[in-house]
């Protein structure tokens, strides 16, 4: 099966929004996975939406980035409905009613891990104490068939709960380097702690089961998103060292980035450890296998992060300062991607081919059939030769239909801002496209995305609102607070807006199969 038959049941047309659960309204600091998302899946629904783009739903660490997860297989704990764990029981009511005053629009995940984990961990050991009903088979059913990734990842996250502010290679040197009788201590000593975990996953993975459930009844596809490289400090690293160019000691000697150009004179320098492919490619690829067969279980659809990185990754030495020390190194992606159809099938990936792509990268594409990315403020932009360039490939003359269509990204700014900083050559080249600008340029670019050929169209929540750069998901390069922050007011799923979004949708051939009729 293609993306686009899992996506529509045909080969057809759809659009919809990308939000994660994180930025949906609600009274505890961050969205979750409880009855806003399902507010959210009836607006998608009467918006004649077909597919909700979400980001990686990992535990964050350092930064707050659904990118640098804690795992690759764990969910984040932070989207946990507490409400729901009320109706289990587990959370009292009177701990729901003394909620700390949280920003308005804005996640304080410092406030929010402070109130809610300590909370989540005493609903761990109610529950534990006293499973309620029918749920004890559902958890041993679930610890059983997820202990291939569950097991370590609790075993982790109770060890650097001991060690705050560690990352794992900087643990006692026998726990970092996973000694045999060091770990056999330590399961033993954080049992307890271990357990507590599992429960959580357990609730996270519950409450997302319900979700995808709501989504599929609504006729709304999820398009999930996967990193292609893990977290330094995550229990990938330390559980799987033999896969990641390590030394000794546990430390990277090589790590990911990209090299110096227009944007950036030194590059960008990411930190992630690269992979050892021929390590990989001796073990059947089984990691990859793992997790794209995990994440076609979550999600219908999968956006690959950084795919031009499975033909060749920019390799820096550790101790490097800047990315300008580094080379390219070729990556097995054909022989990883024919050993992941053998044992899982079609795959049902979209490839973020953004940067400079080769006719390489291109071609790997291609030959797995994989929808690339279009980005329309990318249409705009003067490029390197600091010109206005017709030929551009994300202008919608250039599009083509095997293609996702955005008007701008997570990385992006919301086509507001982005507009707001246009010079008066790039202001006169998009009018001379896209006809008279009118104050909504948001929904010009809405529009433009729903009448471009590529199969699917995808809009942040922000361009719909249109919102200006106070409200941008994230600013790549940067790391100050702000990132990854941003939520939606209660107000967002405004009706006016989704009947606006329904009457573009059936206009241009993308009108959701199990949308509500217009007369709801």
């Amino acid at each position: 099966m293609t993306p686009g038959d899992r996506a529509s049941g045909t080969r057809g047309r759809a659009s919809g929004i990308l939000l994660h659960p994180s930025s949906l309204p609600g009274p505890h600091g961050i969205g979750d996975l409880g009855a806003t998302a399902v507010a959210f899946l009836d607006w998608l629904r009467d918006a004649g939406q077909g597919l909700w783009q979400v980001l990686p739903l990992g535990p964050t660490g350092y930064g707050d980035s659904p990118y640098a997860c804690f795992s690759s297989f764990a969910g984040n704990p932070l989207l946990v409905s507490l409400d729901a764990l009320a109706t289990w029981e587990i959370v009292h009511p009177r701990e729901l009613q003394d909620i700390p005053l949280f920003p308005a629009g804005r996640v304080d995940y410092g406030a929010v891990i402070s109130w809610k984990i300590p909370l989540l961990h005493r609903a761990a050991a109610r529950f534990l104490q006293k499973v309620p009903g029918d749920l004890r088979p559902r958890f041993d059913v679930f610890c059983d068939a997820e202990a291939w990734w569950l097991d370590d990842y609790c075993l982790f996250t109770a060890i650097k709960a001991r060690h705050p502010g560690a990352w794992n290679r900087d643990w006692p040197r026998e726990l970092a380097l996973r000694e045999p009788g060091a770990l056999a201590r330590v399961r033993k000593e954080l049992a307890a702690d271990a357990e507590e975990e599992r429960a959580i996953q357990f609730f996270f993975f519950s409450q997302w089961d319900e979700v995808r459930a709501a989504a599929v009844k609504r006729g709304v596809q999820i398009i999930g998103d996967l990193p292609i490289f893990a977290a330094p400090d995550s229990a990938d690293v330390w559980t799987h060292r033999d896969l990641f160019l390590l030394d000794q000691q546990g430390r990277p000697t090589v790590v990911a980035g990209v090299p110096p150009d227009y944007f950036a004179a030194t590059g960008q320098l990411w930190g992630n450890p690269l992979y050892d492919w021929e390590a990989m490619r001796r073990q059947g690829f089984r990691y990859w296998v793992d997790r794209i067969r995990r994440a076609c279980r979550l999600h219908d659809l999968i956006r690959v992060d950084h795919f031009r990185g499975f033909d060749a990754c920019w390799s820096v030495p550790a101790s490097a300062p800047t990315a300008a020390a580094g080379s390219w190194v070729e990556v097995p992606g054909r022989a990883l991607f024919d050993t992941l159809r053998q044992e899982l099938g079609e795959l049902p990936i979209i490839a973020e081919d953004l940067g400079v792509i080769t006719p390489a990268v291109e071609a790997l594409r291609e030959r797995f059939g994989f929808p690339g990315m279009r980005i329309l403020q990318f249409a705009f932009d003067k490029g390197e030769a600091g010109s206005l360039d017709p030929g551009n490939r994300f202008l919608p003359h250039n599009h083509s239909f095997d293609s996702v269509v955005y008007t701008g990204t997570h990385d992006n700014d919301t086509t507001r801002g982005w507009f707001e900083k246009r010079t008066a050559e790039e202001t006169g080249y998009l009018e001379r496209y896209a006809g008279r600008l009118d104050p909504e340029i948001h929904w010009r670019f809405i529009r433009m995305a729903m009448a471009s050929v590529c199969r699917f169209a995808v809009i942040p929540l922000q361009d719909v609102l249109g919102l200006g750069s106070e409200a941008r998901t994230n600013t790549p390069g940067t790391s100050g607070t702000g990132n990854w922050s941003w939520r939606a007011g209660a107000e967002a799923l405004d009706p006016a807006a989704a009947a606006r979004l329904r009457r573009l949708a059936s206009i241009y051939g993308r009108i959701a199969r199990k949308a509500v009729p217009p007369d709801k």
